[in-house]
């Protein structure tokens, strides 16, 4: 249900109810007075979580594309966390991108010692259904046929490692419905089939029902506990701490890729500091902050599988496989300009140095015939793979 749903629901709940006389029943009287006490119970939560998650800022920037980022100042010591070695690593040629988000193309800026942050508002937790459910991944694992499925083409390894490192390109997939969305990201993981996993994630993504609208927009995510009580996107739980003044987590990302056209890149990075062990995450060329590494308990030393790929949601809305799109909304045979892609691969190993990766990933394609995924080598290129397809199609029902 979207929100303009839900908010006529609750008026037509609260305030209406069908009079065939001037005698109203003590029945009809308790029923509205309860619900009107549920929806003002409803504002009050929702208003108190907006508390939480918005923080006073010292200076607020309208963006063109609609949102609010307000600049929220932090602590110097925040802001220096940083340790020598990181930067030294994160200060390495080759990163594709500074930072292309819409909020700052007109020279907008946060003020030094201060960070932004987008501005959640009402009709966002709304559209989630739930104040529980909003700005966390569910529906993880696949129950059975009739369920939402998350579904995958990803190139992986397994091992242990630190960090890893790749230049995706960024398009603009077709998302079905609200509550399906469409991404690219590299995850590291703990394990890879753990039910108590743990997870840093990083990518760019389309969600309609997470950010109102169809566009591109970086994100990341963590869990401690396999996705069931722990972590959030971006900054909408206590977790992740942003040192960086010049990214929006959850902001828009631009320009995109066309098809047989332009390609745009972004470069993520996720990190492992071994000085303290907090987890850094770079874009571009820009450090955007890290995850303490309080927040997890099986990440003591290394993660022991890398991912890199794309993921969508198929809710079976209309009865049949979601026409959302992965990537490009091509298959990976289009190759270049037309699907998809992930290239020079990275990866961190125990000297603490950035590694292309030496072997081929093992490749999944859980729904080949809707999203498909293809590798290869090559000396500019290093290891990478094209991804993706059109979802629902005559050999995808």
């Amino acid at each position: 249900m979207d929100s303009g749903s839900i908010i006529i629901y609750l008026l037509l709940v609260s305030f209406v109810s069908p009079i065939y006389s001037f005698k109203t029943s003590s029945y009809q009287l308790e029923n509205q007075t309860f619900q009107i006490e549920k929806f003002h119970k409803l504002k009050k939560t929702i208003k108190n979580r907006l508390q939480q998650i918005n923080k006073p800022p010292i200076k607020t920037i309208q963006s063109s594309d609609g949102d609010i980022v307000d600049c929220v100042s932090v602590k110097r010591e925040e802001t220096n966390a940083l340790s020598l070695g990181i930067q030294i690593i994160l200060s390495i040629p080759g990163s594709v991108c500074d930072n292309h988000q819409v909020w700052s193309l007109y020279g907008e800026s946060c003020p030094e010692e201060s960070i932004p942050i987008g501005r959640t508002k009402e009709q966002d937790i709304l559209r989630a259904g739930s104040i529980s459910k909003f700005g966390r991944k569910l529906n993880q694992i696949k129950m059975d046929s009739n369920t939402i499925e998350h579904e995958h083409s990803i190139g992986y390894v397994t091992g242990n490692y630190k960090g890893a490192k790749a230049d995706i390109n960024v398009w603009v997939p077709n998302v079905e419905i609200e509550g399906e969305f469409s991404l690219a990201q590299i995850w590291i993981l703990s394990d890879p089939f753990g039910d108590d996993r743990n997870t840093i994630e990083a990518g760019w993504q389309v969600f309609p029902q997470l950010y109102g609208d169809n566009r591109p927009r970086l994100f990341i995510y963590w869990t401690a506990d396999g996705y069931k009580n722990t972590g959030c996107y971006n900054l909408l739980c206590p977790g992740f701490v942003q040192t960086n003044k010049n990214v929006v987590i959850g902001g828009t990302i631009t320009p995109t890729s066309t098809y047989n056209g332009g390609q745009f890149e972004i470069t993520l990075l996720i990190w492992k500091d071994q000085d303290n062990g907090n987890w850094w995450f770079g874009y571009g060329t820009e450090i955007v902050g890290y995850w303490p590494s309080s927040l997890f308990t099986q990440f003591n030393d290394n993660a022991h599988a890398i991912q890199f790929g794309g993921e969508i949601v198929n809710s079976k809305s209309k009865g049949s496989h979601t026409s959302t799109q992965m990537g490009s909304g091509h298959f990976a045979e289009e190759n270049y300009g037309k699907a998809a892609y992930f290239k020079y691969l990275q990866v961190v190993k125990s000297d603490n140095s950035f590694h292309p990766l030496s072997e081929d990933p093992k490749y999944i394609a859980n729904k080949p015939n809707c999203y498909n995924i293809k590798g290869g080598s090559s000396k500019d290129w290093g290891k990478y793979f094209f991804y993706g397809g059109p979802g629902r199609n005559e050999n995808c029902p």
